[in-house]
């Protein structure tokens, strides 16, 4: 048997939303060493795995593959070589019409150790989200599921119409838009009533979704209509009827919204996540990467420092991140940081250094610069002032110089510590920068003044009826500066204010 140096994990990664996946599933692909996905993993599970992953795309589509099959199968083996943890990332669940069996074996006969991690198939979760429980006490006791998925090129289908036709309760196709018509008329002729209702789900449980609901004779027809296409769940029975009332998805606050976030890959989640649990069509374009500063040994000698200091001002939640992973590699215990009072601009600095212990001193409402300034001049009574007072401040490399500046002119003693740099993004692993170009949007999020610049850099044009939603008054100045009058501006200038924003501009229309 042949020695392999890692072990390679068949990892479903549900229907669609990623919060379906489960907790195994996304410990594995933060651990994996090399991520093998295909087409239906979600784009922002890629933003879980560790800096330095190797990402592996090998997605399919309806007559455009990306890697045949029995290439990925040799690939898994050459990865398991190569790679402690691979984690091979498949829609759905890696065994229910995934092909995951023909993976597993093929790992088996090269001698390589596998594991398989279930995943919520999109036979059930469609429907669901489609406001169709597949089973229902009113309805049925049993429904069945089948691929419509065939080589086009053959005569004659391989699948058991008269069985399928004559099972009783639900009835759930996936993969079977490309004959979908042919397959509907098939079983007709084997005894299926034409009237009974059916439905066809896209992109089911994603921002994405679209629905139909018709009969079993007319179902082509109205998916022809309305323009669905792969991937699709088709759904055949009395259940469909449930919809009318249980389409919990569709009444969610920004369905059907194309929403686009242009922070950090490493910051989108958050902000995803909380637009895609009211519904949204979710686009994360980051426009710009977090990198160490250009001069790391004075960054590194700051934070030596660090302890020395009467007061530590943090102005993003970016900073606070890097300079903990300084301040953890050369000190043992957060206590060392010695009785620093602890400045932030705004909530979202103050959440970061939360997570260490940290509660602030001093921290503004509105997350701007000269908002902490004047938080400093309203309470310095209760302080002393800053004459005199030695200050570290922690910010990015191309930040604004208004607290240096602000702080020196009332006498303190104030030295920069740069943590980070922000750079454009290169990267567009999931689509979105193309999917943006051919598709447009509906609103789009700058959380940045960076996140402004780089976007403007990628020379992507606006659609005209994209309406412009921005963090704060420093991002909207800069949006300004580009001839861009922002339709919303988030009040309190942090990401859950930024969501609320945005539900109120869909609830208005």
């Amino acid at each position: 048997m042949k020695k392999t140096h890692g072990t390679v994990y068949l990892v479903g990664a549900g229907p669609g939303d990623p919060q379906l996946m489960t907790l195994k599933g996304k410990t594995l692909i933060e651990q994996a060493d090399c991520l093998v996905y295909d087409a239906l993993a979600a784009g922002s599970m890629l933003a879980w795995a560790k800096p330095g992953c190797k990402k592996i795309y090998v997605g399919k589509r309806a007559g455009n593959h990306a890697m045949p099959q029995a290439d990925i199968n040799r690939l898994l083996v050459q990865c398991a070589s190569q790679h402690t943890c691979t984690v091979r990332l498949k829609g759905g669940d890696p065994y229910v019409f995934g092909r995951g069996g023909e993976e597993a074996a093929a790992l088996y006969d090269a001698g390589v150790p596998f594991q398989v991690v279930p995943g919520i198939s999109s036979a059930i979760a469609g429907p669901t989200y489609a406001g169709i429980p597949v089973t229902h006490r009113a309805h049925n006791t049993q429904f069945t599921v089948f691929t419509g998925h065939e080589d086009a090129t053959r005569a004659e289908s391989a699948l058991d119409i008269p069985g399928i036709a004559a099972a009783r309760g639900t009835k759930v196709m996936l993969m079977g838009m490309s004959r979908l018509r042919e397959t509907m008329q098939a079983l007709i002729q084997a005894g299926q009533e034409g009237d009974m209702p059916a439905a066809a789900i896209q992109w089911a449980a994603t921002g994405r979704q679209r629905q139909v609901a018709a009969t079993v004779a007319t179902l082509a027809d109205a998916v022809q209509q309305a323009g669905l296409g792969s991937p699709a769940v088709v759904i055949i029975g009395t259940v469909v009827q449930e919809a009318q009332k249980l389409d919990w998805y569709g009444r969610l606050p920004l369905a059907g919204q194309r929403i686009v976030v242009t922070r950090t890959r490493e910051q989108a989640g958050a902000l995803s996540a909380s637009l895609e649990s009211l519904g949204a069509d979710v686009m994360e374009l980051p426009t710009i990467r977090i990198v160490p500063p250009t001069d790391r040994k004075d960054f590194a000698a700051a934070v030596v420092d660090s302890p020395h200091y009467d007061w530590l001002i943090f102005s993003s939640p970016n900073g606070v991140k890097r300079f903990f992973e300084a301040f953890y590699s050369v000190y043992e215990d957060i206590r060392e940081l010695g009785g620093a009072r602890i400045a932030a601009v705004g909530p979202g600095t103050a959440a970061e250094l939360k997570k260490h212990g940290l509660m602030v001193d001093v921290m503004p409402q509105k997350a701007v610069a000269e908002e902490l300034i004047a938080e400093f001049d309203r309470k310095g009574d209760e302080f002393g002032g800053v004459a005199n007072v030695t200050m570290l401040w922690v910010h990015g490399e191309q930040g604004r110089d208004v607290i240096y500046k602000e702080l020196m002119k009332r006498q303190a003693i104030v030295d920069e510590c740069i943590a980070y740099n922000t750079v454009p993004e290169t990267e567009d692993p999931t689509g979105a920068r193309e999917r943006l170009l051919a598709e447009g949007a509906d609103i789009i999020t700058f959380t940045s003044s960076s996140t402004v610049h780089h976007f403007m850099a990628m020379g992507i044009s606006l659609p005209e009826t994209c309406k412009v939603v921005s963090i704060g008054p420093v991002t909207s100045a800069t949006l300004q500066e580009y001839g861009i009058t922002p339709t919303a501006e988030a009040p309190r200038h942090n990401i859950p204010s930024l969501v609320e924003t945005v539900a109120e501009i869909c609830r208005k229309g």
